[in-house]
């Protein structure tokens, strides 16, 4: 069925799968803070190919001090003086912790050298250190994965419309994601630069489909739970404690507080 899209996954099914993973993903969370674990998961992808929308599912149900979402604003003065890696190590994982970064030094490699935000010496030499820098996290113990979320032209469009429309997620409609229309090409043959250099054995990238959101989230969670090989920590028992018995305390009157208006109660 080379060539011919894949209907889309109907909702029940991916619903019940998702919520399956989503336990799993707790359970590999659970691993990675007991055994002191260092997970990086990079998303790299086209503008509205579902990266965001994937990171949200991943974390959903994951404990916020254990997995935390790395997303880099702009560089300031002082960071564009830096070593280019520099501001991204601040953000890395320390024992016990998962970082997901939602765009990440690559950026150098796509919208940078795209847009003309950096020079051609810069880019170069991000080509040239960029697997030195993810061997020597490898080397380190750190787990490194990640994933370019792939779409096509019209899909993309077809979403930046949507967005457009969506008065909720118009924000999400940035110059830089009109830019990617009429650019295409260009970030095309940016993205095939990019995984020839940086594609290595230690760190390889994996690419997911994205035409189908989806089944691109399932198949990106599923993946990566595949390739961290986690025991199931036994969780510890749980007890409550007995409420000591009352002490004659009062609650203060009602009329002394102010409350919130019972807006729920107008529907």
């Amino acid at each position: 069925m080379a060539g011919k899209k894949a209907a889309k996954l109907p909702r029940a099914a991916y619903e019940s799968e998702l919520l399956r993973l989503q336990t799993e993903l707790v359970k590999l969370q659970e691993w990675v803070r007991a055994e002191g674990a260092r997970l990086v998961v990079v998303f790299e992808g086209r503008d509205a190919a579902g990266k965001g929308g994937t990171i949200k599912r991943v974390t959903e149900y994951l404990n916020p001090r254990v997995a935390r979402i790395a997303a880099l604003p702009t560089p300031t003065e002082r960071q564009r003086t830096q070593w280019y890696f520099q501001r991204y190590v601040e953000h890395l994982p320390a024992a016990g912790e998962i970082v997901l970064f939602d765009r990440s030094w690559y950026n150098r490699a796509g919208v940078e050298r795209v847009m003309g935000f950096c020079t051609k010496e810069e880019y170069q030499r991000f080509l040239h250190q960029c697997p030195i820098f993810e061997r020597m996290l490898v080397e380190d113990g750190i787990l490194l994965r990640k994933y370019w979320f792939s779409v096509s032209d019209t899909e993309q469009e077809a979403r930046f419309r949507k967005r457009r429309e969506d008065p909720l997620r118009r924000w999400k409609l940035s110059p830089m994601d009109l830019e990617s229309i009429t650019r295409w090409e260009a970030y095309s043959r940016a993205k095939d630069s990019m995984l020839v250099h940086t594609d290595i054995p230690e760190a390889p990238w994996y690419v997911v489909e994205s035409e189908d959101k989806r089944r691109a989230r399932l198949n990106m969670i599923a993946h990566l739970l595949s390739t961290v090989p986690y025991p199931e920590v036994e969780p510890p028992v749980i007890e409550l404690p007995e409420r000591p018995p009352s002490t004659g305390y009062q609650r203060p009157p009602r009329d002394l507080q102010t409350y919130v208006p019972d807006h729920a109660a107008t529907l």
